[in-house]
């Protein structure tokens, strides 16, 4: 099977990403994870196996375990998604990093999952920037004290922020989303008494990555422009 559109576009999403950091005045690295909703077991492995993408991200349970089987072992597994309590323990020991907690029970159940597996997981708190009905995440104005709660948990690690900014028609319109969570993200981080590791910034998807790198994301999520044919 020939899979060189995968070659071909990977490094295209990197020089735009490369691009975007140099515009920016940058010279930290950005992290990228591929959405694997968006490419078939496959392409995933070919992602992982011979372009050495270390890093994937999953929205639903259900899919993450069927990937988890056929993944190659090693990689990084980033749970991205809207998570129930009642499936933590289905993907506690499987994931590196949950990006999408948004409520203390949440926290507690992970805690507690962890805690069972001798483990302490690494977790971002989703914000929902856009305060949109239909979309997780605590509000912007609530973000400090469920950042501060957590501190409380033994079992995890609070590592920084994500957001998904709602769809905007030009991409500039993106920037005052992400603009406003890295804001957040400074003035929580000032804040911590333990303040010495730079705070994961995760935001931006293949229609705004590079919006998200002008604004300081550390790690963007591509997924449908690195898929395409």
């Amino acid at each position: 099977m020939d899979f060189s559109y995968l070659d071909r576009n990977l490094g295209e999403i990197k020089e735009r990403m490369d691009a975007a950091r140099t515009v920016a005045g940058r010279t930290d690295e950005v992290g990228l994870i591929v959405a694997a909703k968006s490419g078939t077991p496959e392409e995933l492995n070919y992602l992982a196996e011979k372009l050495d993408v270390r890093d994937f991200g999953e929205n639903r349970v259900q899919q993450l375990l069927e990937h988890y089987e056929t993944l190659p072992k090693g990689v990084n597994i980033h749970f991205i998604g809207h998570l129930q309590t009642n499936k933590v323990k289905y993907i506690i020991d499987k994931v590196t990093m949950i990006h999408s907690l948004d409520s203390e029970r949440l926290a507690a159940e992970i805690d507690k999952q962890a805690a069972k597996h001798g483990i302490v997981m690494k977790v971002l708190v989703e914000v929902n920037v856009g305060e949109e009905e239909n979309k997780s995440g605590v509000m912007p104005s609530e973000a400090a004290a469920l950042c501060e709660a957590i501190e409380k948990y033994p079992n995890l690690s609070l590592r920084g922020l994500m957001t998904m900014a709602p769809n905007c028609e030009k991409k500039e319109d993106y920037l005052k989303f992400f603009q406003k969570i890295s804001q957040l993200s400074v003035d929580i981080w000032n804040k911590k008494r333990d303040n010495k590791e730079r705070p994961i910034l995760s935001m931006g998807m293949s229609g705004s990555f590079e919006e998200a790198i002008a604004s300081g994301a550390t790690v963007v999520r591509v997924g449908r422009k690195l898929f395409e044919k």
